[in-house]
């Protein structure tokens, strides 16, 4: 496993904070203004690598997930759960995080919103419906 650089570090715990706030970081790009998850490096529209940290709300709408009814081994805790991929509310953004609890289709319908709850250091961006 890398060690992270300085700059990724800051990123990380800064990604950290803000989901602890329940909200999602996100890169502006300085340059032409498109926004993105804060994992980019270069702007998708200008490759400009300039950006500011925008917080935005962390709630959005379920497009699409994968269930894990069989937690793999180092996960035994979780029990079931979803890999979602949300629309993020007011944003042209999709953000993807861990959603315990969820053991069948009928437990998270696409179109179900979901809010960001917080980090965890193992199941990373952790979600509730």
């Amino acid at each position: 496993m890398r060690e992270l650089s300085a700059q990724e570090h800051g990123t990380r715990e800064k990604f950290i904070e803000t989901a602890e706030k329940q909200k999602i970081l996100a890169h502006k790009c300085v340059k032409c203004g498109h926004l993105m998850l804060e994992t980019v490096l270069y702007c998708e529209k200008c490759s400009a690598s300039k950006f500011e940290d925008i917080e935005l709300e962390g709630a959005g709408t379920v497009v699409t997930y994968t269930i894990q009814a069989v937690a793999p081994e180092g996960f035994e805790d979780a029990g079931s759960y979803a890999w979602v991929v949300f629309k993020v509310d007011n944003a042209s953004l999709r953000a993807s995080g861990f959603l315990p609890g969820v053991e069948s289709p009928k437990d998270l319908p696409i179109g179900t919103k979901v809010r960001v709850k917080g980090f965890d250091p193992k199941h990373g961006l952790v979600l509730q419906k």
